[in-house]
């Protein structure tokens, strides 16, 4: 199987909203990334698999690349810059738009000086008609000299599968690095935190979901009458006194909606019944505090 089989690692790459972990889940044909039309949804690099009998791809979803505010930023950006030098191949995803920003520029330097093969994966092409779609193409040909253009719709999927095969083109020729029946390197603790952040992502205003974490306190399996059932304690974490009454809300409604919802996600991702408790604590401004972050995950800080 070797002598024709292709294997290899696959970063996504772009600015903040364009699609990237959408498109990976579609890919991938699982929900592992959360997903928000939020700023900043991804903060570590995801890792998931996807095998059939010709190659096997794993993907590594990168946080959006944009300019740092504070610490927690930093990191972002070292994850995502660091991840292009660990690839067999760059998938760069874009809006089907001839604007090109100080953020694309960014990353059109950043492409220049990678030797890694790029591949153009214009998301979002339902939203536009065809004319649109053809400008965009050929703007973003005069910027850089890409291995290949696709367009595609995430949401949709449309063009997913061309796309899976323009990646297996561009693979090395290797062995299969996991079992078959891998989706993805995450723990499961913490893909249960990050589907609760997305409930939060979801449901709080704008300036809230930057600044919360999601820390497991407790997350053990117990059978009962019905079957399995996951006891799940989670403290969300917030930087200010205000944002924890937002978070709780009137009578605890905001936090109860984020647990409700949160619970379904977890539950399909389980196979279980689940039990899950949420709690609200402040720690300020621990996004800049290298002790914090690395105790909520995130850990390559220096």
């Amino acid at each position: 199987m070797v002598n024709n089989f292709k294997s290899g690692f696959v970063a996504l790459v772009g600015r903040p909203n364009v699609g990237k972990s959408t498109l990976m889940n579609r890919l991938i044909g699982q929900k592992i990334a959360i997903t928000s039309n939020k700023a900043q949804t991804t903060r570590n690099r995801i890792q998931t698999v996807y095998t059939d009998d010709e190659a096997q791809i794993i993907f590594l979803d990168t946080p959006g690349i944009n300019r740092a505010k504070n610490k927690l930023g930093e990191y972002m950006m070292n994850v995502a810059h660091g991840t292009l030098a660990e690839v067999d191949v760059v998938m760069w995803v874009v809006e089907p738009t001839t604007f090109i920003g100080a953020g694309e520029r960014h990353i059109i330097d950043v492409l220049a000086k990678v030797k890694t093969p790029v591949i153009l994966v214009i998301n979002k092409v339902d939203t536009v008609d065809e004319a649109t779609l053809v400008d965009a193409i050929n703007t973003y040909k005069e910027v850089h000299d890409f291995d290949a253009i696709v367009p595609v719709s995430a949401l949709r999927g449309k063009n997913s599968d061309e796309l899976t095969k323009t990646i297996k083109s561009l693979l090395p020729y290797g062995p299969q690095f996991y079992d078959e029946d891998t989706i993805t390197d995450q723990p499961e603790r913490q893909i249960v935190a990050e589907l609760i952040r997305e409930q939060a992502l979801r449901q709080l205003d704008k300036e809230i979901p930057h600044g919360i974490a999601v820390v497991i306190d407790r997350m053990k399996e117990r059978n009962n009458n019905s079957g399995s059932l996951f006891d799940i304690d989670a403290t969300i974490i917030c930087e200010r006194d205000s944002h924890k009454g937002i978070i709780i809300g009137k009578q605890g409604a905001m936090l109860k909606s984020i647990g409700t919802k949160a619970r379904i996600s977890i539950e399909n991702l389980l196979d279980s019944k689940v039990n899950l408790k949420l709690w609200v604590k402040v720690k300020k401004d621990w996004r800049d505090s290298d002790t914090l972050l690395r105790n909520y995950g995130y850990r390559d800080t220096e």
